[in-house]
């Protein structure tokens, strides 16, 4: 190969790449993406979702159906997908048959004929958890009436909520929320270490329109919550012990779930709000101090 191609080829791979980081940059808003992460971790697990299609099934599996909080959607895998370098959950206004549909059952899973909205729900369970260390999230929600975009993550083991419950981000009716909880004595019901902001305090009219980095720090002692380097919670671990079996469950590994609901118990009413819907995540990235 002469000079010349040499030259051409090296050109010609500089402006491909060039290329890809612009496009990158347009869809996620042209914010700097650079590492934001101190020296005193260190980069371990991370999803860029770079990759056009399915979200990595390395990395992702889908919850289905009708799942939790009376929520009107209907969680499908087709609704996620990976576009121009963003993860993109959609809720979709349509109409799906409910195939456990029971008339006679007392379960709300079962006795809805249809559900009226499709939405995914994609979770790291059974692939990855991690105990301890920094989880970052960087996306765009919609915040518009009955939408109810989530980060969160579960304990590996215990039924909820003995398991023990992060809420990283979170939003519903106006308000963004950082969570903790765990079991109180009787059965299926939480107590809460929460925190709720209105979006109205941030005084940006362009709020909802822009990207947000949403990060836990967790160690032993601490659980700390913020959004865009601000503090929203912090959940001493040392009055999270469950009051059923005593364990704390955030002194074991958590997995991932990343979803958009609609509706149902604490989301609101989405029949106004016009459809689709997206949740668009940016990387999902898990750091960890080294040994």
């Amino acid at each position: 190969m002469s000079k010349l191609q040499i030259l051409a080829t090296i050109f010609l791979v500089v402006g491909i790449v060039s290329i890809t980081a612009t496009q990158k940059s347009i869809a996620t808003g042209g914010i700097n993406q650079e590492d934001t992460t101190s020296d005193e971790y260190e980069l371990i697990w991370s999803d860029e979702f770079n990759k056009d299609g399915c979200p990595d099934p390395n990395n992702w599996t889908y919850e289905n159906g009708f799942v939790r909080n009376e929520e009107l959607q209907w969680y499908q895998p087709e609704n996620a997908r990976c576009e121009n370098g963003l993860l993109i959950i959609e809720g979709k206004q349509e109409r799906r048959q409910n195939p456990r549909y029971n008339p006679d059952s007392d379960n709300w899973r079962a006795n809805r004929e249809y559900a009226e909205y499709t939405s995914a729900s994609i979770t790291t369970r059974r692939l990855h958890n991690w105990m301890y260390g920094r989880f970052e999230m960087r996306g765009r929600i919609d915040t518009r009436p009955g939408l109810w975009p989530a980060f969160w993550t579960l304990g590996s083991q215990g039924r909820w909520p003995a398991c023990g419950e992060i809420d990283i981000m979170e939003y519903y009716r106006g308000m963004l929320l950082a969570n903790a909880a765990w079991a109180s004595e009787k059965q299926w019901i939480p107590i809460w270490d929460d925190s709720k902001k209105p979006i109205t305090d941030f005084n940006d009219p362009d709020w909802s329109g822009k990207f947000h980095i949403w990060r836990m720090d967790w160690d032993p002692n601490n659980i700390e919550l913020y959004v865009d380097d601000m503090l929203l919670n912090t959940i001493d671990l040392t009055d999270t012990f469950n009051k059923d079996d005593q364990k704390n469950p955030f002194h074991q590994p958590h997995y991932i779930i990343l979803n958009l609901a609609i509706g149902g118990t604490a989301g609101g009413d989405p029949s106004e709000t016009e459809f689709p819907a997206k949740f668009e995540v940016d990387y999902v990235r898990i750091y960890q101090k080294p040994s």
